[in-house]
């Protein structure tokens, strides 16, 4: 029997790296995963590379009104649903003194807003015993440079997932929060690393793992595996999947 065999799962922002990578593996094990992303040319292709009849739905985590249609399209077709995944995401690195007003909207806007309200359209479709996973980031917890902004939208989630925790526990509910450290994904690109600057940037950030290296998606991927599918008497943590950098 495959761990998620016939579980249906929502994962926000799983067009693109740990999402999906996520959707790729939950549908390997049996789950029914519809995914969202703001192109659907590009949710198109992820559909296509996850297999094993994900659906995508192409909308805009910031728009409150998605999620209702998002939340209308999963129960016409699919009914209930046991796992959401809150993954959606944006980075921009600036230092506190150049951050504008439109920089720090849209990332409270998309990493904060869009998870909490995702949480309260979709928690009505979530079966007793289902459970919601919110990736945050080390950075919530470890001061990184230039993160300040990306940093506190990401804190604010861990705040909610404890409340929720609390909240869904006589449905029986868990919520827990993954934060990733480093991880070698499609986002390095939109942060100017580059090809020719991916060599000397992977060097500087393995010097600060204790593992030696960047995390790759499917580690990222097998972590919310666990906390959907094995941890059953896991709720209200936060599961650092970092390689020891929050040691450093």
């Amino acid at each position: 029997m495959k761990l998620l065999q016939d579980k249906v799962a929502i994962i926000t922002g799983g067009n693109s790296g740990i999402g999906k990578e996520t959707a790729r593996l939950f549908a390997s094990e049996g789950a029914r995963v519809i995914i969202t992303g703001r192109r659907q040319s590009v949710v198109d292709a992820a559909v296509e590379e996850i297999g094993n009849g994900a659906v995508g739905f192409c909308g805009d985590v910031a728009n409150t009104t998605d999620h209702q249609r998002l939340a209308a399209m999963v129960q016409a077709q699919f009914g209930p649903i046991d796992i959401y995944m809150a993954n959606a995401g944006v980075i921009d690195l600036s230092s506190s003194a150049t951050v504008t007003e439109e920089e720090y909207d849209r990332h409270f806007a998309i990493n904060t807003r869009a998870a909490f309200f995702g949480v309260q359209t979709i928690a009505p479709l979530i079966r007793e015993g289902g459970n919601i996973i919110v990736t945050s980031s080390l950075a919530a917890t470890k001061v990184l440079p230039q993160h300040t902004v990306y940093a506190g939208s990401k804190a604010a989630l861990a705040a909610f997932a404890r409340n929720w925790a609390i909240e869904f526990k006589e449905r029986k509910i868990r919520v827990n929060i993954l934060s990733p450290g480093p991880v070698e994904t499609e986002i390095l690109g939109k942060l100017g690393v580059g090809e020719a600057e991916f060599p000397a940037f992977e060097q500087q950030m393995s010097n600060l793992i204790p593992a030696g290296r960047l995390g790759r998606p499917e580690e990222l991927a097998r972590a919310a595996l666990f906390l959907a599918a094995m941890g059953t008497f896991v709720n209200g943590i936060e599961l650092l999947v970092d390689g020891g950098m929050s040691l450093t």
